[in-house]
């Protein structure tokens, strides 16, 4: 029995260590299986990061690039005007409206005065007529004509008058442009005024600002985003907080009365040219702006755009340096590419996500 126990217990040894023999060898022999799953599969080369001249160069296949909707548009050389700060001030419009309902009133006076003295002129000539042709009426009705005559063109002086001294206060206060909108029978420009939907900002353009002032400027609103202003006329009345030359400005905009902002004056010196960076195209990296260029079929390079010299602008960011006209820049897939660019290298992983390989 003994000798039995002892014979099955070698066999087992025997078994177990064969068994471990044939695994070992086994797994020797292909030492590189676990890791072919890691593989890009033929065909679908993965991109890859490279360091080119000092640059970090971010390599895609045509096909990837398709498949991942890498586009890319060419730059465009812009005309960069420079421009300059100005201080804007929302004007109160009341008072205009009111000096126009009170020209209004005199206008009307004055219709009524001009039609009374037409009237009593009239009859003090027929009185008179009447007189000559031998005394048909008494010399005290040519007098009592002659007397209401005189005090309805008195009258009617007076209502020239108030309406010219209205008329010259609401220019005074107002310039030229806003008193002959007000004074207009239909003006679009005071029918956009009573409604709200366009504001008079008072601009002070610097002592030192060179050339006449410009038709067209940009004001800044409250909620960041710029609103365009046309020009007026000339401000009869400056701004007590600002020195400069101060101008009217019409903004089709909603900004409350007293707003205090900053208007973008366009300088009247010559413009120099730049590269025009569309808005969608930049990615945001370490607080700063870049973009990528194509410099071969299969090739991205992250390029800096520089805060100093850029511009937001309808056209985007305006650079004056570090780009040229026809650069191919990509315009969608770039943040692919920016995620691509900073993933660890050199790690193979035979999951598709690497963070759930950590199971």
């Amino acid at each position: 029995m003994k000798r039995r126990l002892i014979l099955l217990s070698v066999v087992s040894v025997a078994l177990v260590a064969g068994a471990g023999w044939y695994v070992y060898g086994t797994f020797d022999a292909n030492p590189s299986a676990s890791g072919a799953s890691a593989q890009a599969a033929p065909g679908q080369p993965a991109p890859t990061v490279q360091t080119v001249n000092g640059e970090t160069v971010v390599v895609v296949a045509a096909d990837v690039q398709r498949a991942s909707h890498i586009d890319v548009a060419p730059l465009v050389g812009v005309a960069i005007r420079p421009s300059s700060e100005a201080y804007a001030t929302v004007v109160d419009l009341q008072p205009l409206f009111d000096l126009r309902n009170r020209l209004a009133t005199a206008r009307a006076d004055y219709q009524t005065l001009r039609a009374q003295a037409g009237n009593s002129h009239a009859q003090y000539e027929r009185s008179r007529v009447l007189f000559e042709d031998d005394r048909n009426i008494s010399q005290k009705s040519l007098q009592d004509a002659g007397a209401v005559m005189q005090t309805d063109q008195a009258k009617l002086q007076a209502a020239e008058a108030a309406q010219s001294s209205l008329d010259a206060t609401m220019r005074q206060q107002f310039g030229d442009a806003l008193a002959s909108a007000a004074m207009a029978p239909s003006s679009d420009l005071f029918q956009r005024l009573l409604a709200g939907r366009t504001v008079v900002l008072r601009v002070t353009l610097s002592a030192g600002y060179t050339g006449i002032a410009p038709a067209h400027i940009t004001v800044d609103t409250p909620n960041g985003q710029p609103v365009a202003a046309q020009m007026l006329s000339a401000s009869p009345q400056g701004d007590p907080a600002v020195q400069g030359n101060p101008y009217f400005y019409a903004a089709g905009s909603t900004l409350p009365v007293g707003t205090r902002t900053s208007a973008h004056v366009p300088s009247s010196n010559q413009g120099t040219s730049g590269i025009a960076i569309p808005e969608r195209a930049v990615v945001w990296y370490g607080g700063q702006r870049w973009v990528y260029v194509r410099t071969a079929p299969t090739r991205f390079t992250r390029r800096f755009v520089p805060a100093a010299t850029t511009s937001t602008d309808e056209q985007g960011f305006v650079v004056s340096s570090g780009f040229h006209a026809g650069d191919q820049v990509v315009m969608d897939g770039a943040q692919l590419l920016l995620s691509e660019e900073l993933r660890p290298q050199g790690i193979a992983t035979a999951c598709k996500d690497p963070p759930e390989c950590d199971d």
